[in-house]
């Protein structure tokens, strides 16, 4: 079964555990005909980075976006491009299997874009990352995610990236239970689908076999 409610209440399902891997769920049921999509314009993407926190003056971003279509349609291909490419190398890693070249390259392209945005800012209580963005910069809300793949890519945390069991879901997700055991993207979602699959299975074999 296909994941349910990505957007419940208008809202995205967030089960992903880091930025990246949440972003590459914004697309489902990939290995079937028809995929889902999330990310439908640019006003999706600019809700998505609102929830997950990346942005907090979405309003001004849609009224640029009302100004500049063009522009902000070209963002939305590269952000489907780049999400892509991302749920591609993750999922290959989950698998134990090489990451498409075509893949990293893409990524490394919008890692080399957002790093040239990175600046450190100083805060009160010290100094973080932060970015040089304009308020009109449509494309700011990829750089963090961006940066967020390069990050998971070359932490200790990588062997812990999973993809989803559920049948035709694909959703990616970080492992951090103690025994690295977790299979399901959400045990309410896919894993009680499961669950349920397998007790009519097993209420099925039984009756065969007395029958």
């Amino acid at each position: 079964m296909r994941p349910t409610n990505t957007r419940e209440n208008g809202r995205f399902k967030l089960v992903g555990g880091v930025l990246c891997l949440d972003f590459a769920n914004t697309r489902a049921s990939r290995d079937t005909d028809n995929p889902i999509e999330y990310l439908h314009s640019y006003a999706d993407l600019v809700a998505w980075a609102e929830q997950v926190g990346l942005v907090d003056d979405g309003k001004h971003l849609l009224e640029v976006a009302r100004q500049r279509p063009a522009e902000a349609e070209a963002v939305l291909t590269r952000a489907r491009v780049l999400r892509e490419a991302i749920y591609g190398i993750f999922s290959h890693v989950s698998a134990g299997k090489p990451v498409p070249s075509a893949d990293l390259d893409t990524l490394n392209l919008a890692v080399t874009d957002a790093l040239s945005r990175a600046r450190v800012v100083a805060r009160p209580d010290g100094f973080a990352w932060g970015w040089a963005a304009g308020p009109d910069d449509l494309d700011r809300v990829l750089w963090p995610v961006a940066r967020s793949a390069a990050e998971l890519l070359t932490s200790d945390a990588l062997s812990r990236v999973r993809e989803c069991a559920g049948d035709h879901c694909g959703w990616l997700f970080l492992d951090t239970s103690r025994n690295r055991s977790r299979r399901w993207c959400d045990m309410r979602d896919c894993g009680n689908r499961a669950k349920v699959r397998r007790h009519y299975q097993r209420r099925r074999a039984a009756r065969t076999s007395t029958g």
